[in-house]
């Protein structure tokens, strides 16, 4: 069993592979039930003595932050606001994203900022630890005031209501909780904004979405090498001292990763008849540089959110003040988002004109990559399947956060729609996942027409596994269940680099 520490500690991005990845559990480091405890106490002592209103805690929400609440009602507050505001609609979030979105709910409210009771916290961990994961929504968030249609039913649950998946079954909160003799939580004051209010539902689509297009971009860089030299690419354009003149990072990153791939080829080192190369082989560093370089600026964005407390008002008992601000807006991570969208389209852009070439009839390959095309269409419509699916990623590449619309009578007048920002992404690199799978499929069936030739060894391997997934095409076959197989091989196995 492997174990997920939340502490006070920094994350990294490339930790929540584990959350994701395996059947992992939570353990919160004592230091940190300390912090929950001892801001909880703040909060109660600060209710107790004090007669001013507190937003979302003695008051109401949004525009009816002026109307005041009772004493004895304040539990009931909480419990209606976790109700009311569960409005999700459309597809369901995806598991892995919902285990990431309690973990870094977790994570936030144990910094000690939120003024949650330390059981509350210790009945997400024990629904996480023992599989029980909430039924979410991914519309109904506008990325400000936190994500709270969806956080709302996430935390439904907690009080015995709205659904969960147990043991690979939907099942009633309530039934399920009874399995396990939890009782449902009769929650405190602050505790249903603290749970409502935050980023968690964007973030852990930015996580999700950012360990995938890490994976997507190195895959990038292996297939367009294996496209080169199917191509019969020149090897100058990768040449170091190019990149050194210009030196942007990303750039210099994927010409070392070209140089590298092609190393030993007998195809990239023979005489070129031709001058030139098109973009998009010659201009590879370049352009998946620069989405490289996006890549990083949005897991900088990423990993500073998740080490975050982001829900209000913010408790800070140290300087023994509770203040209603805005750390609850997804504009940095809607930003990010965006930026991210933009970036996997373009490799997605530069991947379909590479496989354009490839099947185009030039530098000696048949067209269609196919022996006899005329009677065979061979590779002709796999590359109509790329660019239907890369026009839609131009579309989606619009981004969301320029965008905004009223809301609660005006009281939150401007908000991000990170939220669309996220779900949209999620689209974006599963899309770039087919793109990448289509290519690769073209530049194998290729390569095998530059025969008895080879190209480097570390691509032989790469093509001798992948021939595990999909064939060399002799004659017409169904192609979408080779699609489908070479998806997979991208799924199941590691990029070279």
């Amino acid at each position: 069993m492997e174990y997920f520490h939340i502490s006070s500690k920094d994350n990294a991005i490339d930790d929540f592979l584990m959350v994701v990845d395996s059947d992992c559990s939570i353990v919160i480091s004592q230091e940190s039930k300390e912090r929950i405890v001892r801001c909880r106490e703040y909060l109660d002592q600060t209710i107790a003595n004090s007669q001013k209103p507190v937003y979302g805690i003695t008051t109401g929400f949004g525009s009816l932050c002026n109307v005041s609440i009772e004493e004895g009602e304040l539990s009931q507050l909480q419990t209606n606001l976790v109700m009311s505001h569960a409005c999700g609609l459309g597809e369901e979030v995806p598991l892995e994203i919902v285990k990431l979105m309690m973990v870094l709910k977790i994570k936030s409210l144990a910094y000690g900022y939120s003024g949650v009771r330390i059981e509350t916290v210790e009945r997400l961990v024990q629904m996480f630890n023992n599989g029980v994961y909430p039924v979410v929504y991914n519309q109904g968030s506008l990325g400000a005031s936190g994500d709270l249609a969806p956080l709302a039913n996430m935390s439904l649950p907690l009080i015995g209501k709205g659904e969960v998946y147990f043991n690979g079954k939907k099942e009633d909160a309530s039934k399920v909780l009874a399995l396990f003799d939890w009782e449902p939580l009769t929650l405190a004051s602050k505790e249903g904004l603290a749970l409502l209010n935050g980023t968690q539902f964007m973030l852990a689509y930015s996580v999700w979405n950012v360990l995938k297009a890490k994976k997507l971009s190195a895959y990038a860089d292996t297939i367009a090498a294996l496209s080169i030299d199917a191509f019969d690419g020149r090897p100058e354009p990768f040449t170091k001292g190019v990149h050194d003149v210009r030196p942007h990072k990303g750039q210099i990153d994927t010409a070392t990763n070209i140089r590298t791939l092609l190393e030993g080829s007998e195809l990239v080192s023979r005489e070129k008849a031709h001058v030139q190369d098109p973009y998009s082989f010659r201009c590879v560093p370049q352009v998946h540089g620069a989405s490289k370089d996006a890549i990083e600026y949005a897991i900088k964005v990423f990993e500073t959110e998740l080490n975050s407390a982001t829900d209000n008002p913010t408790i800070l008992p140290d300087e023994d003040q509770i203040i209603s601000a805005g750390n609850f807006h997804g504009q940095p991570l809607a930003l990010a988002l965006d930026f991210l969208s933009i970036a996997l389209a373009e490799l997605g852009s530069i991947s379909e004109r590479r496989t354009y070439q490839l099947i185009s009839g030039k530098r000696g390959l048949p067209s269609f990559l196919v022996a006899h095309p005329g009677l065979n269409s061979g590779f002709m419509i796999p590359q109509y399947a790329q660019a239907s699916v890369v026009s839609q990623n131009k579309q989606l590449a619009a981004p969301a956060c320029i965008d905004t619309i009223d809301s609660s009578q005006g009281q939150e007048d401007h908000v991000s729609m990170g939220a669309n920002s996220a779900t949209k992404c999620l689209r974006v690199v599963d899309n770039l996942e087919k793109i990448l799978a289509i290519e690769l499929m073209n530049a194998t069936q290729a390569m095998e027409f530059r025969r008895p030739a080879k190209t480097s060894a570390k691509l032989e391997s790469l093509m001798v596994k992948y021939r595990e997934y999909v064939p060399f095409i002799e004659e017409d076959q169904v192609m979408y269940l080779h699609i489908n197989n070479s998806i997979k091989f991208l799924r199941d196995e590691s990029p070279l680099i």
